[in-house]
């Protein structure tokens, strides 16, 4: 479960979990085995802070999504001010074993977008004469390292070697047309369960220091904690007007 010890207000009517940036939204899709996911999920809860959490609830799977804003801390003396940078984490509880998971984040179909990934890091860039926008996640290096953080199962460390041959891996990740990017993930057994980040940040195109790029790197773990820590202070604002009223 993302973020158990925050409190949430069940929302009456879901709607699609998606981030809007200049180029349209950008949404996101689970397919477990042949059967993809509703785009509403079966509960949505709001958070302290701009923040909500969706939950898609299957006989084999729990499946939730954390959409928040993300203060990526870059410095300013070496990179210049994003217009926008939000995140989600998504989760997915294996209750029976799952042979195939796919989490897709995509841009509408026709944005031309290119590879800019890097070491660790599975990356998109798109840009016209005003944007320039980064989406990030993990790579298949960093879904094996991600073990060590309890983000993913601990067994996966061990194919690391396929990240460097392909010839014999099922998973990984596929950037398609470059409008978005889709995670197949290994095998995952009752009582596994896989985090995975996406980050979404823009800023003007003639801003040339990467600033885009280097916000979209946090891991699962990361993108929680300042979550976390961002709902609190919400919260406190919150109790703090209520108690001057």
């Amino acid at each position: 479960m993302l973020l158990p010890s925050l409190p949430r207000t069940p929302l009456r009517s879901s709607e699609q979990p998606t981030i809007h940036t200049p180029f349209g939204p950008l949404a996101f899709v689970t397919t477990i085995g042949n059967t993809t996911l509703p785009l509403r999920p079966d509960e949505q809860f709001q958070l302290p802070g701009d923040r909500t959490v969706s939950r898609w609830v299957t006989p084999g799977a729990r499946v939730e999504l954390l959409l928040t804003p993300h203060d990526p801390a870059l410095d300013p003396e070496h990179w210049g001010p994003l217009t926008g940078c939000r995140a989600v984490v998504w989760r997915i509880d294996a209750l029976t074993p799952l042979e195939r998971v796919r989490f897709s984040a995509g841009l509408p179909e026709g944005t031309g977008g290119g590879y800019d990934g890097g070491q660790a890091l599975a990356a998109i860039t798109v840009e016209d004469e005003t944007t320039r926008l980064t989406v990030g996640g993990s790579d298949e290096e960093a879904i094996c390292q991600a073990a060590d953080a309890g983000e993913v199962p601990r067994r996966w460390t061990a194919l690391i070697d396929e990240v460097h041959d392909h010839s014999f891996s099922t998973w990984g990740v596929d950037y398609g047309d470059y409008h978005g990017m889709s995670w197949t993930l290994p095998p995952l057994e009752a009582g596994d369960h896989c985090e995975l980040p996406v980050v979404a940040a823009w800023a003007p195109a003639a801003d040339e220091s990467a600033n885009t790029w280097y916000a979209v790197m946090p891991s699962p773990t990361a993108l929680l904690t300042q979550a976390a820590a961002a709902a609190d202070t919400a919260l406190g604002r919150e109790n703090g007007r209520a108690r001057r009223t």
